[in-house]
């Protein structure tokens, strides 16, 4: 049987990346006839991205999950530190994105390329971390744990507190986040119009 909080960091992972996937799409359809609704649409995604896995979830892994992988497989720690690394720059690279993206909206297309250009880094960055994640941290964890390293972490990932996550402990303002979000991106994001 897995581990609860092993079900939950892979729920929070799948969120995250339909999340990037879905920014993806519509960074590659871009505004359109309709650039308030494309630049609003962006902009909650970014703000989910800025919200929940950086504030949240990052600190439980970078806390928590990679103290104890690192303590049983030292091998492990040159790619914990990389990992680790990469949660600490998270926060302020979207941050920069979200610049980049007010600055397209209100400065206008000279400054879209930069903002694209970002993104795709950015996309890229963050899909390849929770790889990593995925193939090499998760797997050793399960490997290596014992019945206390799971109650521990499961004490603190037990509960997906991931609004994308089917049965999380939801906020109500993170409903309609995700409702705006919804109702306003074009499919196959969104029930938006075309």
């Amino acid at each position: 049987m897995q581990p609860t909080s092993l079900q939950v960091i892979r729920d929070e992972h799948a969120a995250l990346a339909a999340m990037l996937l879905s920014l993806q799409l519509m960074v590659e359809r871009g505004p359109g006839d309709a650039p308030e609704s494309f630049f609003d649409v962006v902009r909650a995604m970014l703000f989910y991205i800025d919200e929940f896995p950086e504030k949240l979830h990052h600190p439980m892994e970078s806390d928590v999950l990679f103290p104890r992988v690192a303590r049983l497989s030292p091998q492990t720690r040159p790619l914990i530190e990389r990992l680790d690394r990469d949660h600490m720059k998270g926060e302020s690279a979207v941050r920069e994105l979200q610049h980049r993206l007010l600055a397209w909206e209100l400065m206008g297309e000279s400054r879209r390329e930069a903002f694209e250009t970002e993104a795709r880094k950015y996309l890229d960055f963050y899909l390849e971390h929770m790889r990593l994640e995925e193939t090499e941290i998760l797997p050793e964890a399960k490997r290596l744990f014992d019945a206390d390293d799971w109650k521990a972490l499961d004490a603190v990932f037990g509960v997906s507190r991931d609004p994308l996550v089917s049965g999380a402990a939801r906020d109500g303002n993170y409903n309609r986040l995700f409702t705006r979000i919804l109702m306003k991106a074009p499919a196959p994001i969104g029930v938006g119009p075309a």
